[in-house]
């Protein structure tokens, strides 16, 4: 007895994805945490999941792939542009620590949040629960005189996100190295682009071509994933729709550095089927996640959500 049993009839019935396969689903979560690390076909050659022990090893090495790419622009004298996210966070400070440490200037980086909370009309949240002002005080202020230029930072606003399409396009054209950094959701959106979308699409060519979305409708779940990781079970506190970024800006990144953290207390997680599903669904518009591995770069995951995933005996 299991969901595919029992949903015919219920009150999930028609509330996961319509092109959600639950089966394959299933059987992406069935292999042995050891076998998560297995290349697949559809892997770029480039792309390498890392496991990690615990949050602060996990902290610690995204922080420090990301202040090393501003490294290695300096070095190079190339600019850099960054589609950042907020969430994870942990790797904020870390990143601010390895800049300082190196004495590492962000004058020639370029950062576009990859979302923001917003109504059905695009008008973005403000104050603490915003998304800038969550990265001003995790990220830009703590890096002091060695920070990101005001000028180069982008936050998904209605009137600002339909500009990040052509600012992008003018830095890569000037040579600019394009980075994602993201988190897997709960519904494997990466920003909010969320699974249904794939719906209104025939082909992922289509699909793949979206810049970005304004006041988009977020999945139940997400709220729900959210009310738990950021707003203390709160579910009235978050907003139902929010502006993102689209896979025409995401996957067109140059590498792609990436975070599931997703282990709770007890034992207890949410981020397992999403990792899994991530890295062997193989891909397709109904999961956006399924075209990270497409993508060169890191995948920082802690071990635990590798599985298995199955119950454990009380």
């Amino acid at each position: 007895m299991d969901f595919m049993s029992t949903v015919k009839g219920s009150m999930l019935e028609g509330f996961y994805p319509a092109g959600w396969d639950m089966a394959k689903i299933d059987a992406c979560c069935s292999h042995a945490p050891e076998a998560i690390g297995d290349r697949q076909a559809f892997w770029n050659d480039k792309f390498t999941p890392i496991s990690c022990k615990d949050v602060a090893e996990f902290d610690v090495k995204m922080g420090h792939e990301i202040a090393n790419e501003i490294k290695k622009a300096n070095e190079g004298g190339y600019k850099l542009a960054f589609i950042l996210p907020v969430g994870p966070m942990g790797m904020y400070k870390w990143a601010v620590y390895f800049l300082k440490e190196w004495n590492v200037s962000c004058e020639n980086v370029w950062c576009f949040n990859m979302d923001e909370w917003a109504d059905s009309e695009g008008n973005t949240i403000t104050g603490e629960a915003s998304f800038q002002s969550a990265m001003e005080n995790a990220f830009y202020n703590p890096l002091g005189d060695l920070t990101v230029p005001v000028s180069h930072r982008n936050f998904a606003t209605k009137d600002n996100l339909p500009t990040y399409p052509e600012k992008i396009g003018a830095l890569k054209a000037d040579g600019a190295k394009l980075v994602l950094v993201y988190g897997i959701g709960r519904m494997c959106h990466i920003a909010f682009w969320e699974p249904m979308i794939g719906g209104e699409f025939d082909t992922d060519e289509e699909w793949k071509k979206q810049p970005y979305r304004i006041g988009v409708q977020l999945h139940p779940l997400t709220i729900e994933q959210n009310a738990i990781t950021s707003f203390k079970s709160r579910t009235t506190l978050v907003p139902c729709r929010a502006n993102t970024i689209g896979p025409g800006l995401m996957f067109s990144a140059d590498y792609a550095i990436g975070g599931a953290d997703g282990a709770l207390s007890r034992g207890m997680q949410w981020q397992g089927m999403s990792l899994w599903m991530t890295l062997r669904y193989g891909p397709d518009r109904w999961i956006t996640s399924s075209f990270i591995p497409t993508l060169p770069g890191k995948l920082f995951y802690l071990q635990e959500l590798a599985g298995p995933l199955v119950p454990e005996a009380n």
